[in-house]
Formats: C-alpha cells, sequence, structure tokens
C-alpha cells in the first residue's frame, strides 16, 4: 500500500499506543507464572501479536479482552517446583520480530523442549551472536546460525553467562527472561560500555512485577573487562501480579512530539509516563536540547514550536529514537550529529542508510558515517517520493516531514507500520493531516 500525505500543520491531542517493549516482556513473564494474569494492553501489532503466536504455540492460552490480553501458562506452571510442559515440536513464527526472535531463543532453551523458530523479512539476516555461541556453551543444540528455520534441543544450565554489551540489549533481555524457568541462580555479565541499558532497565522491571530479584553490581568479564553483573535469583519462579498495565509507547509517541516542535501549535501525547524504565522517554531532553518548548503534564508530554537548532546527539542508549529525530534535525537550523547508533545498521533495515535515503528524498542534506548521521537543516523540504524499505521507522518519518513539505509525498510499501503501530496514519488524520491511500 502507497500514501500520500499533504502538507499541512499538525496540531492536537493524541493518546500514546501501548508499549511494544514492554508487551514482548510481561506476555512472556506472564506465559510461565502460575495463574491467570490480565494484562492491560489498548493496542496490538504486528510485533505483539508475533510473541503471543509463539507462547500459544508452546501451550499458553491468550485471550484477547477488551482492554488487552488475559494470559493462562503453558501448562505444569505452578508455584511449586513443576516445570512447564510446552508442546513438543512446536513451531515459534516470530514474523518480523527481532525482540521475539531473540527472547523466546533463550526461553525455549531453558524448557528442554525441541521447537524451531522461524521468521520473514530481514529476520533471518539479523544476527544472533554472541548469544548464539553461550546457548551452546549451556548446553543447548542449535542449528547453524545464519538462516530460518532456527531447530532448537536440549536444555541450557544455570550459571553465569557473558555477553557484550555493544551488540545488542535483547541478548541480555532474552537470558534474563529465560532465567526464571532454570529455578537455579543466574548472572550476566555484560562487558562495558553496555549500550541501550534502558531495555535492559525495563526488563529488570517486568521481572520485579512478577516477583523475580534481580540485582545489577560492576565485576570483571573473565578476560579481565570492566563489566556490569546481573544476579538474578529465581528459584521460586515466576509469580503473577494479577494483572499488570503496559505503558504508553514513548518509541511511537516520539513521532508525534517531534510533529509538535515542527508545527504551528504544538502536540501533546498522553498516556505516557515520565518515570518509565523506557529508554526512548530521552525524547524529550533531546528535543530540548534542539531547542523545542517541552512540557510534561500529569497524563504524558507536550511540544510546542520554537525555532529549532542542530546539535550533537549521543543516542548509543535510545537508537530507535534516530528517524524521528533526524527528520527534527532535517528542518532545525545548523548542523545536527546523531552519533552512537552503529547498530541501527542491522534492523529492519540498514537504518542509517534508509534514514539517510528517505531523507534525500525529501530534499535534506545528510551524510552517513559509520555510526550515525550528519544533516544540515533547511527551512523548508520539497517532498516528493520515500521508499519505506519495509521498516515502519523510516514511513513514520517519511510521514511527520511530509506535513512540512512544499509538495505532496508519497511513501511506497506504507503498511509496514502494522509491525509498532497499525493506527498511525489514522492517528496522523486525527491531527489535521491530510492522508490520500492508494491499492
Amino acid at each position: 500500500m502507497n500514501i500520500t500525505i499533504h502538507p499541512g500543520a499538525l496540531s492536537g491531542e493524541i493518546v500514546a499506543p501501548s508499549s511494544k517493549s514492554e508487551a514482548h516482556r510481561v506476555l512472556i513473564c506472564a506465559a510461565f507464572a502460575p495463574g491467570v494474569t490480565d494484562v492491560t494492553c489498548t493496542t496490538s501489532s504486528a510485533d505483539i501479536d508475533a510473541t503471543v503466536s509463539c507462547l500459544e504455540a508452546l501451550g499458553a492460552r491468550v485471550a484477547r479482552t477488551r482492554d488487552g490480553f488475559r494470559v493462562r501458562p503453558v501448562p505444569g506452571t505452578s508455584a511449586t517446583d513443576n516445570l512447564p510442559e510446552p508442546r513438543r515440536a512446536a513451531t515459534l513464527d516470530c514474523g518480523e520480530s527481532g525482540s521475539t526472535l531473540r527472547f523466546m531463543l533463550p526461553v525455549v532453551c531453558s524448557l528442554g523442549c525441541d521447537a524451531s523458530l522461524t521468521g520473514r523479512g530481514r529476520l533471518p539476516e539479523r544476527p544472533l551472536s554472541p548469544l548464539y555461541e553461550q546457548l551452546v556453551e549451556h548446553g543447548a543444540e542449535l542449528s547453524p546460525q545464519g538462516s530460518l528455520p532456527l531447530e532448537v534441543r536440549g536444555r541450557i544450565r544455570a550459571g553465569r553467562y557473558e555477553l557484550a554489551g555493544n551488540v545488542s540489549s535483547q541478548y541480555v533481555s532474552g537470558l534474563m527472561l529465560a532465567a526464571p524457568l532454570l529455578r537455579a541462580p543466574v548472572e550476566v555479565v555484560v562487558t562495558e560500555p553496555v549500550e541501550s541499558r534502558p531495555y535492559i532497565d525495563l526488563t529488570v522491571s517486568v521481572l520485579r512485577a512478577f516477583g523475580v530479584g534481580v540485582s545489577r553490581t560492576r565485576g570483571v568479564s573473565e578476560s579481565g573487562a570492566p563489566a556490569l553483573v546481573y544476579d538474578v535469583s529465581a528459584s521460586d519462579g515466576l509469580a503473577s501480579p494479577g494483572s499488570l498495565v503496559v505503558g504508553g509507547d514513548w518509541s511511537n509517541a516520539a513521532f508525534w512530539l517531534v510533529a509538535g516542535a515542527l508545527s504551528d501549535r504544538g502536540v501533546a501525547v498522553r498516556g505516557l509516563d515520565a518515570s518509565s524504565a523506557q529508554g526512548d522517554r530521552a525524547i524529550l531532553a533531546a528535543l530540548s536540547l534542539l531547542g523545542a518548548h517541552v512540557l510534561r503534564t500529569p497524563s504524558g508530554a507536550a511540544v510546542r514550536p520554537t525555532e529549532l537548532k542542530g546539535a550533537t546527539l549521543d543516542v548509543s542508549d535510545c537508537p530507535d529514537l534516530v528517524p524521528p529525530l533526524a527528520a527534527a534535525a532535517a528542518l532545525a537550523e545548523g548542523t545536527t550529529r546523531l552519533v552512537g547508533a552503529a547498530r541501527l545498521r542491522l534492523k529492519e533495515s540498514d537504518r542509517i542508510e534508509t534514514v539517510s535515503a528517505a531523507l534525500r528524498a525529501l530534499g535534506a542534506s545528510v551524510e552517513t558515517t559509520e555510526d550515525g548521521l550528519v544533516i544540515t537543516g533547511s527551512r523548508t523540504l520539497r517532498g516528493g517520493t520515500v521508499d519505506s524499505a519495509n521498516d515502519h521507522r523510516i514511513a513514520m518519518m517519511a510521514a511527520i516531514l511530509a506535513t512540512r513539505c512544499d509538495a505532496p509525498t508519497t511513501i511506497l510499501g506504507a503498511e509496514c507500520v502494522e509491525k509498532s503501530y497499525p493506527r498511525f496514519f489514522d492517528d496522523l488524520a486525527s491531527l489535521g493531516g491530510r492522508v490520500e491511500r492508494e491499492a
């Protein structure tokens, strides 16, 4: 599906969708916690649906409710020492969700059941090292990496796991989510520098909500490198809190907050928690550094327009903010440098290159570096045609910029927003966006 966005500033108020990052973690914990867990998650997406599908493939029962999900755990899950009894030879379809694959792989390895993990799009190309090697070292039998399906046999042991902190925080989170199923202490040693650390903090927060203690200390790796050491005390397994609310998604809300900075009257987003463990709440600080007028409200946040000015922003802890920040930078006075984003080359697209290509297609001045972008802003962009590269964040970035272009912008493959934010273009229209859908 192609969508054309006509020029015209956005303004008004929007409700943030539920956090995809939180939902993955909460649903996985609920699927292995004794009893029923009611999860308030007012919106879903293709990625969240992929995690639900995988949990159902293992035997959990996940029912849709008016407010979200009711999760009944995998059979055998109890408050005693009984282990879950997942379906044998289960096929887990991870869709195009990197989080789903990287979380479910160690979880399946902790269950000791045969399973096959598959997926589509760019997912088969996305790396699994060094998580893959750590799982094999601790007892898992895995088919060769580099393609899907990935066949899994055997059960990993508790103990000490070591991972580099500058590759993917999802590996660390996946091991932590698997730890309670081993019913024994697990130590995850993450060598510094640790990038995207807020996402690890989010996992710790969810595990604590399910009764699992996690402590963090400073230590060293086997090679003597400085490291953060996470001790997961999970001998009693998971304990359902009964009900849990998934917070609003700062990653997707970032696009509306940027739209507010580029608008005539501003945009407010409700349903955001300023104390959330989500790292992408850093969007407010980043927009402030660019000169935007940022307001924290009791129910969320709002951004009003001012003259934006370029700045250097380190996005190593919040790489998903690069597309919305690139949109702001394209219309800011001066030069903006986004640094610390090397891992974006391994996302749904090579996001450094696809952000650059999209900006250039609209008339922006941008250069790529090994780990980021250098963007020279201008007062206006011409509009044009943008290839989404099947990347939801590229499509959303282009749509926000399209509202400030001189001519209409057509986004090719705009249906990719289904991955994280299916109602994105409806919400764009509710803020005054002129949206024309093409078959």
